[in-house]
């Protein structure tokens, strides 16, 4: 084979090797459009006052709407419980595989002031695992400390669209 040739196939591959996975991009065609958060839970007994994204309470956050624009990996949720404060807030995300089998992701999500732009110094993001996805339920979950013990918060969406 010739330089050139060789040299095409090296560059098709390395495309092709670090291309988005196929299953990355079926969850998010799946995510794509409007969620609603009904229940939040935890997998130990009690009673909790953690704050979601630092931005409110769980109490608040159930019952929000939740909107991804997989292709730009935007979004927005809205708080509308009159004893939060309400209103929308824009974000960011990623989805990356973790374990092709188990069908399990890595979800982080980034908060921004303006919907599809990534703020330069937001240096926060959040990681979920993204432990449940078809076409009508998403659920994600996350490992906290309370009281330095271990408590698992799984977030239940339903597809609204």
């Amino acid at each position: 084979m010739n330089t050139l040739v060789k040299f095409s196939l090296a560059f098709i591959l390395i495309l092709v090797s670090c291309g988005t996975p196929k299953t990355v991009i079926q969850a998010k065609k799946v995510m794509k459009g409007n969620w609603q958060l009904n229940t939040i839970s935890h997998n130990q007994s009690g009673t909790y006052n953690i704050k979601l994204l630092q931005d409110e309470t769980e109490a608040c956050f159930e019952g929000s709407t939740w909107q991804f624009i997989p292709n730009n990996n935007s979004g927005l949720y809205s708080i509308t419980n009159n004893d939060c404060n309400s209103g929308e807030r824009y974000f960011i995300f990623t989805v990356q595989e973790i374990n092709a089998e188990t069908g399990l992701y890595d979800f982080l999500l980034k908060p921004t002031s303006k919907l599809g732009k990534a703020d330069k110094n937001q240096t926060k993001g959040y990681r979920f695992s993204l432990t449940q996805l078809d076409d009508t339920t998403m659920q994600w979950q996350q490992t906290v400390s309370v009281e330095g013990t271990p408590v698992t918060i799984s977030l239940n969406f339903t597809k609204v669209d």
